[in-house]
């Protein structure tokens, strides 16, 4: 592994050096694991133009258009999850092991890096393997309460492990931990709720309840949507944001009459969300890390209906954290039925409470977090240098 001479602190990251160092950045599969990543390279990437940076992902996720169209170079690695139960996809799942252990050996060797950032998913495991046997220094960044499995693995390899919730050290080693919050995107910026409200055509005296179900959407919050829809637009008078999801926008589409009603708006993807986040009194919202976080800096009042169908319950894990901490209520998927309506309308009247809520969101915030991951980085590399 070659070292970099770069002279650069934690307390003076503008020192420009000869040679630049070089950071490969592992993280795959969801934008929970692939946003994060790409915020510390921008971060390291603004302490130093210079810096060469390369991911390691796999071909057929998210990532393998996100990264590019940030602007970093992405090698693949032929890996995926294995299932818990018997499948054709797990007996493919050695030979996919064994390729990607290889192919890490390959992309180490010819890239040289200076040191790994692991930011979970499967695509992190093999190279972050092939890292630690090649005495590569691993700096982890866990985006959730409950750390997944390649990052649970990782841990005993790892130099320094970056957290954004603090039960995560119940399951981290936790004398490696700095509890230093997640990365966000750096578009993402507080937005003037009347012109936030003008982008989706709405006026500035009724609520608006903004429903978030995820890039993939989520069936659960669609449903009880469609359900409670009339109660919600017409009988307490809200306007509402519904992001459903690209695999069920055509048939919800469909299936509800637009027309009769005109504070709707039914989008599959939202491509404004600052705006949204701006025009909204209260957010519906799954649990994952990326909105947690995203709801943090932004001091966004909120209720989350966590996913009972992810690894370690860790959605509930994050809710709960909030939840104890005054910002959010929570309502679990069992509930909807029965409280859904009224645990919105109760809550997006109440004005007082939902400043309240706000102001506990936000002193959960950690804005400085893709600052904080970068110096480590390059005091890491620095120490290395120097021993």
């Amino acid at each position: 592994m070659t070292t970099a001479s770069k002279n650069i602190s934690s307390t003076d990251t503008r020192t420009a050096a000869a040679e630049p160092i070089r950071v490969l950045l592992a993280a795959g599969g969801t934008g929970g694991h692939v946003y994060p990543a790409i915020a510390i390279a921008d971060a390291i990437r603004a302490m130093d133009p210079h810096t060469e940076i390369l991911f390691v992902g796999t071909r057929d996720r998210m990532e393998w258009e996100a990264v590019p169209k940030s602007g970093y170079d992405i090698k693949s690695v032929w890996i995926s999850g294995f299932h818990r139960r018997l499948t054709p996809q797990n007996l493919l799942f050695p030979f996919k092991l064994l390729t990607s252990i290889v192919q890490s050996y390959s992309i180490i060797r010819s890239f040289k890096p200076d040191v790994m950032v692991a930011c979970g998913g499967f695509a992190a495991g093999p190279i972050g393997w092939v890292a630690a046997k090649l005495n590569v220094p691993i700096v982890i960044q866990e985006q959730n309460s409950y750390p997944g499995v390649t990052n649970r693995i990782l841990a005993r390899h790892a130099v320094s492990i970056f957290t954004a919730f603090e039960a995560a050290k119940n399951y981290l080693p936790e004398e490696k931990i700095t509890l230093s919050g997640n990365p966000v995107r750096g578009e993402l910026k507080q937005s003037d709720s009347l012109a936030a409200r003008k982008v989706f055509d709405f006026n500035s005296e009724s609520p608006v309840l903004l429903i978030l179900g995820g890039s993939g959407g989520a069936l659960a919050l669609n449903n009880i949507m469609q359900k409670e829809l009339d109660q919600l637009h017409n009988k307490a008078g809200l306007q509402i944001i519904w992001q459903c999801g690209k695999r069920y926008f055509q048939e919800l589409k469909e299936q509800i009459d637009t027309d009769s009603y005109p504070n709707l708006r039914l989008t599959q993807f939202i491509d404004e969300m600052p705006a949204a986040y701006g025009a909204a009194d209260l957010v519906v919202t799954r649990a994952g890390a990326s909105t947690c976080s995203e709801l943090m800096q932004l001091g966004q009042p909120a209720i989350f209906v966590p996913s009972p169908n992810v690894a370690g319950d860790h959605q509930a894990k994050n809710a709960h954290s909030m939840v104890d901490a005054g910002a959010a209520e929570l309502l679990a998927e069992s509930e909807l039925d029965e409280k859904f309506s009224d645990t919105i309308t109760n809550l997006i009247n109440n004005d007082e409470r939902l400043q309240s809520m706000g102001k506990a969101m936000k002193s959960l915030a950690k804005p400085d977090a893709a600052d904080t991951i970068a110096k480590e980085i390059y005091s890491l590399v620095q120490k290395q240098t120097n021993e």
